[in-house]
């Protein structure tokens, strides 16, 4: 899972100390951070002689690890990391040519409104206070129609579902900062939100955004046997242990088709 590093207010202390701890993770796999890629890829179209190229913003950035993929699908782009994080952002600066510092709060990112061509926001969500103010503040900065690439775990995941039913706390929830309790795993990441894809489609639109897609990715978590049944939990998002949503910012924009059906 990604850290969240980019803050929609200035956390409290043990929250900020959390999120500077280098211990904690900071990215979420190449594989899903160059799906995603691929996706925005399709949406922008392919790059064109003499035509200005699209701004992307990479909104929790980390180290810089997910961007430095994404570059690769994405070339001929501008790909710009934003953290909260300083010790995140100088590691950022070793991996992607631009990284600059922001909050995702009250005109917190460095950023005019309408500047954006995108925003890539890979599993920052759920760990906001304020997850309100930062797709405001999102809402602001994309140009009208500007593509919003949104991942994040799923509380409804398959697994889940099992274990909620057996009494079991569901992965990807956590009760303490300090250590796991009640659930499978061992790490501390810092989740404070959950999303079903009913819940992430109700709260993009709510936030002026135009949901086109919510797919599944799958979790690198899962226990080896499982894996393939949480590959193809993937063909059906609402099972999925990961949500990858792309939205667009409504707006006077004329409609595009992103995806073959």
């Amino acid at each position: 899972m990604t850290r969240p590093a980019v803050g929609t207010a200035q956390p409290p202390a043990g929250l900020r100390d959390f999120y500077e701890n280098p211990a904690v993770p900071v990215a979420s796999g190449a594989a899903r951070s160059r799906r995603q890629a691929q996706l925005l890829a399709r949406a922008l179209g392919p790059v064109r002689t003499g035509a200005p190229a699209a701004t992307i913003l990479d909104i929790g950035c980390g180290d810089g690890t997910a961007a430095a993929t994404a570059a690769d699908v994405l070339a001929g782009h501008r790909l710009v990391g934003v953290d909260w994080s300083q010790d995140a952002l100088r590691r950022a600066t070793t991996r992607i040519p631009y990284a600059v510092r922001g909050e995702l709060t009250d005109g917190g990112l460095p950023f005019a409104a309408g500047s954006a061509d995108a925003v890539l926001f890979s599993e920052v969500i759920e760990h906001l206070v304020d997850p309100d103010a930062a797709l405001d503040e999102l809402h602001r900065v994309l140009r009208p129609g500007g593509h919003l690439m949104l991942s994040t775990p799923n509380l409804a995941a398959w697994y889940n579902r099992g274990l909620l039913l057996a009494g079991v706390q569901p992965v990807f929830s956590e009760v303490s900062l300090r250590r796991i309790h009640g659930r499978p795993g061992s790490q501390v990441v810092g989740h404070l939100r959950l999303y079903t894809a009913r819940a992430l489609r109700s709260f993009l639109t709510a936030s002026g955004f135009e949901v086109l897609r919510i797919a599944g990715a799958p979790y690198h978590d899962v226990p080896r046997p499982l894996r393939p049944l949480d590959r193809a939990a993937c063909h059906i998002p609402p099972l999925a242990s990961i949500l990858l949503a792309h939205a667009r910012r409504k707006g006077p924009s004329p409609p595009q088709k992103f995806y073959r059906e």
